[in-house]
């Protein structure tokens, strides 16, 4: 495993559409790995695929409660309303108020090509569309209502 360089605010790589993962091999599973170790070592909840450099429809979640890999995530529902600071390791040293879906549940398959659903709530279905929005171009800051200093 490897601690890989986290993509900043600026490089293109953080605007562009990711293609889906179509292999479920070592590769895949060395991205992963690395994944979770970089996004430990920030000390962050979230990472997508784009933001070291990989556009690949792929991002890992920890909100305290264990690791969740999520390869070619699709929001399939959205209940609920929340409203929250959230920063991005992209952009480091900011956070704004964001306003994103209580609640959601997600369709993903795992790093062995298998599909399955989880259903977040309050700060993982906030991860969950934060990192989601990362494999479409999007960072927090285009959702953002207000920056907080």
């Amino acid at each position: 495993m490897a601690i890989r360089n986290i993509v900043k605010e600026g490089d293109p790589v953080l605007r562009k559409v990711c293609r889906s993962v179509l292999q479920f091999d070592e590769k895949l599973a060395t991205l992963l790995d690395d994944m979770k170790e970089t996004m430990y070592r920030a000390e962050g909840v979230g990472l997508a695929a784009p933001q070291v450099g990989i556009l690949r429809r792929v991002c890992v979640v920890d909100v305290g409660d264990g690791l969740i890999e999520l390869i070619n995530p699709v929001i399939e529902a959205m209940e609920g309303e929340q409203e929250g600071a959230e920063g991005c390791l992209s952009c480091p040293g900011e956070s704004g108020i964001v306003k994103r879906a209580n609640k959601v549940t997600v369709r993903a398959q795992d790093r062995f090509g298998n599909t399955f659903t989880v259903v977040g709530e309050g700060l993982k279905a906030r991860a969950f569309q934060h990192e989601i929005d990362h494999l479409d171009g999007i960072i927090y800051k285009d959702r953002v209502i207000k920056m907080v200093r």
